[in-house]
């Protein structure tokens, strides 16, 4: 190995994911001095990357294009700060969130019934808190052109649940769906202040395990689906789906909970996150 030129070493690492250049950097200084070079980290980044950087809030400076890697794997804020891009460390896949903003929310521009704030604890300048409604609908799409193709995602409501002020959300549970043309990933929800659960629906049409497009697959959803995050929020699984990147399609993301007529409230919506498996 000691004989190839680095050049060629860097060729070859870069045809990998970044995990398995970062584990080979460690194994021998060959590696090591290869796994520095541009060539590598340039194939590693993608395609549209310098479009990202122009969308940027704030300046991205950088030396090389491994540093370039890592910074962008901190969700950087682009579109006026109403969503943030992110790369994946492990794969080098494109991650995206959609800011409450950005979303489609029954009702937020009542402020009797949702209201706008800002909270220290949110990437974005604002979040919205549920006061009071009987009709809750929670709407987010993107096209799959921004994604990485051949690519695994699941999309994710980042929320938190009031301790204090939460009323009404574990009545009913919640519809959860993730649809992309005839194909969607459905299951329930249901809203606590201690966790959120996915139960058993009856069928389940899953894209994420047909990845030719050509049929649909049906299974029973039965998965916890809330989970604390390292930043303190809560995300709710809404669904699955396999981008397959040969054409351009919207993928519609949902949180509904319409069937009842009872009051709820005290649901906090930061962001929808859309990222690969």
């Amino acid at each position: 190995m000691e004989v190839l030129p680095v050049d060629c070493i860097a060729d070859i690492l870069s045809r990998g994911s970044p995990r398995d250049v970062c584990r080979l950097a460690v194994v021998a200084t060959v590696f090591r001095t290869a796994a520095a070079s541009d060539v590598v980290w340039d194939k590693l980044l993608p395609p549209d990357y310098e479009d990202m950087i122009s969308e940027s809030v704030s300046p991205v400076t950088y030396k090389s294009k491994k540093e370039l890697f890592f910074k962008l794997s901190t969700p950087l804020l682009i579109d006026n700060g109403r969503k943030a891009f992110s790369i994946d460390k492990a794969s080098g896949k494109k991650c995206y969130m959609l800011s409450a903003r950005e979303l489609y929310i029954a009702w937020s521009t009542n402020p009797l019934f949702w209201c706008w704030k800002p909270v220290i604890q949110s990437r974005f300048a604002e979040i919205v808190e549920l006061r009071m409604t009987s009709w809750l609908e929670i709407k987010g799409k993107i096209n799959t052109r921004f994604l990485s193709p051949n690519t695994m995602y699941k999309a994710y409501l980042i929320v938190q649940v009031s301790h204090h002020r939460a009323y009404g959300l574990d009545v009913i549970p919640c519809e959860a769906s993730v649809e992309v043309g005839e194909l969607c990933s459905r299951g329930t929800v249901i809203l606590s202040q201690n966790a959120c659960t996915k139960r058993p629906s009856e069928h389940v049409c899953d894209e994420n395990k047909v990845k030719d497009g050509s049929g649909s697959r049906f299974e029973d959803a039965v998965s916890r689906v809330g989970c604390d995050r390292e930043d303190g929020w809560l995300e709710i699984e809404l669904g699955e789906f396999y981008n397959q990147g040969m054409c351009e399609k919207e993928v519609k993301m949902s949180l509904r909970e319409v069937n009842g007529v009872h009051l709820k409230g005290g649901l906090v919506v930061e962001a929808l996150e859309i990222r690969p498996v």
